[in-house]
């Protein structure tokens, strides 16, 4: 049989009625023909109330039993979702990260899959289950602890299973109704798009878009698995939702694909820092070591042989990037006259292949900014991206003139 993998998210399984909403959807795929591997997260909530209930018996917390708290609300969800297929007649059986046994890292926390094997769910498909579900989020150490895949991990659990099965298809159901050209909740002229390349949703994801978790685009980019995101709460049809796959399957688009935004963004520079070889390794090596998510770098020499260093982190790293740059100076790694942080900023993206054949990107995208008055801290670019710091307060008035700018409203 045809394979297909589905994945639920905590919204589209937050009560009964809504596993009961899921499980019929799992259940017109079997009708279809297709043998099904179902790939849920955690009722919507209970994810944030089981961290809740470790951070409260202890800050400094050993990861191993975090893990095992924590990946308990996907495997309460899984058996759910089996006893609702069972009583619909369809054969379904749940399955804990463990039993399959999906194979990750030690790093509890934040694992990385290392292997699926296949052979404990073929052969209870040999047998006549129709239905895997599994419980996402989760697997298991070298050691044979529980481990987790860091929030979001579900996505990435779904695309694996994907790869892994060679599946036709992986659909992630959420609680929108497929990828669009920006945010509709800032312009009511964002339109879903039909399709999109796993470059530009990679991008997309990556600067702040919440639609798919960026490990898992990388993941079925690498492998090369047709993603389609769609919506848990409208009838599933044949033209449903967005499809994510490879360049070569899409037809002339436009330019930019979409805008992305992230509000909680910290602009922070070093002023005066010695320039001399090894000066950058210096200085975000101890911010890789501290945990620090950089993203844009821009370096400033002045005439005197200064520079001025200014990267973008989130809001909330800032204190433990200021802690990491005290530190190394208090070594004697670097020196620096001030740290100045702006905590008042946001990023604001496009994105697109076609910007690859076409000139001018850049220039009409300043410009749509100049004529609102919003003035650029920072660039940055990459073959398919162009990103600035703005001042927050005018991220959605960005977004919205990006977005006309550029004629997302029309179709490619």
């Amino acid at each position: 049989m045809p394979l297909l993998v589905m994945k639920f998210g905590g919204t589209s399984v937050a009560d009964l009625a809504r596993i009961r909403g899921a499980a019929e959807k799992v259940a017109a795929e079997v009708a279809r023909g297709h043998d099904v591997i179902v790939v849920v997260s955690a009722m919507a909530g209970k994810t944030n109330e089981l961290v809740g209930w470790v951070g409260s018996i202890s800050p400094l917390y050993d990861a191993r039993e975090y893990d095992a708290v924590v990946a308990s609300g996907e495997n309460v969800t899984a058996g759910l979702m089996a006893l609702t297929l069972q009583e619909m007649g369809i054969p379904a059986r749940s399955w804990h990260g463990w039993q399959v046994p999906l194979r990750t890292t030690s790093a509890h926390g934040s694992a990385r899959i290392l292997e699926i094997p296949r052979t404990n769910i073929d052969a209870k498909f040999r047998e006549g289950m129709k239905v895997a579900v599994v419980a996402g989020f989760q697997g298991l150490s070298p050691e044979g602890r529980i481990t987790t895949l860091g929030r979001g991990g579900s996505d990435t659990t779904a695309v694996a299973f994907a790869a892994a099965f060679d599946a036709v298809r992986c659909d992630i159901y959420t609680d929108v109704d497929g990828v669009y050209t920006t945010d509709p909740r800032i312009t009511r002229k964002a339109r879903k798009l039909d399709r999109i390349a796993f470059e530009e949703m990679l991008e997309l994801a990556s600067l702040g878009a919440k639609v798919l978790q960026t490990r898992s685009v990388e993941l079925a980019m690498r492998y090369s698995v047709p993603l389609r995101v769609l919506s848990s709460f409208e009838e599933t049809l044949e033209t449903s939702g967005t499809i994510v796959c490879a360049e070569e399957e899409l037809m002339e688009t436009n330019v930019v694909a979409g805008v992305a935004h992230s509000r909680d963004e910290a602009k922070v520079t070093l002023t005066h820092v010695q320039d001399r070889p090894g000066i950058a390794a210096a200085i975000f090596g101890p911010l890789a070591d501290a945990g620090v998510n950089v993203d844009m770098i821009v370096q400033n020499i002045s005439d005197g042989g200064q520079t001025d260093m200014t990267f973008s982190c989130p809001v909330d790293q800032v204190l433990r990037a200021e802690r990491a740059m005290t530190e190394a100076m208090a070594r004697g790694d670097i020196s620096f006259d001030a740290l100045v942080a702006d905590t008042e900023v946001a990023k604001v993206s496009v994105v697109g292949i076609g910007m690859r054949s076409h000139a001018g990107v850049a220039a009409r995208m300043f410009a749509a900014l100049a004529a609102e008055g919003i003035n650029i801290k920072v660039i940055t670019t990459s073959e398919i991206k162009i990103s600035v710091l703005i001042d927050r307060k005018y991220m959605e008035l960005a977004v919205q003139a990006l977005h006309d700018a550029f004629e997302l409203h029309r179709p490619g």
